[in-house]
């Protein structure tokens, strides 16, 4: 495998080939039988795809074999500089510093002690219509961790 095709390098070639391709996310999540929000993750190069996915993507997308061979490397989840100007990300950001204090409180009085998880970790997405404006809806479900004593 060439050194410049790892997980992100990957995922940049994904991004032009669907494109190229005229695939949708879905499209590409339904090959997979996988979730939207995973597979646009593991295709962006955050979650690690087995020998037989990377195949498959490679094959609709057209994928050189070093691209697929990346494609199912151990991902360095975080590794991928995310712009905090990029508005929608800003957004997310935003809404965690209104309301992270919030939710870790309801957490906490709801559970106890801990986190949620984000290794045992859903996140759906879906596009709800709504007369004064269509609306983004997020989903986020995760084991509870409580924090340990010793």
């Amino acid at each position: 495998m060439s050194p410049i095709h790892d997980r992100l390098s990957a995922g940049r070639e994904v991004v032009f080939a669907k494109e190229a391709k005229g695939l949708s996310w879905q499209q590409l999540a339904d090959a997979l039988e996988r979730s939207l929000v995973w597979t646009t993750s593991a295709l962006l190069g955050q979650q690690p795809l087995d020998a037989e996915q990377a195949q498959k993507v490679g094959g609709l997308l057209g994928l050189d074999d070093d691209a697929v061979a990346a494609l199912s490397l151990p991902p360095v989840r975080g590794e991928a500089a995310i712009d905090p100007t990029e508005p929608v990300t800003y957004r997310l950001h935003e809404a965690l510093q209104v309301y992270g204090s919030a939710l870790h409180e309801l957490i906490r009085e709801e559970f106890g002690d801990g986190i949620m998880s984000a290794i045992d970790f859903e996140l759906s997405f879906d596009r709800e219509e709504d007369p004064k404006g269509d609306r983004v809806k997020l989903v986020w479900s995760g084991k509870f961790l409580p924090y340990k004593v010793f």
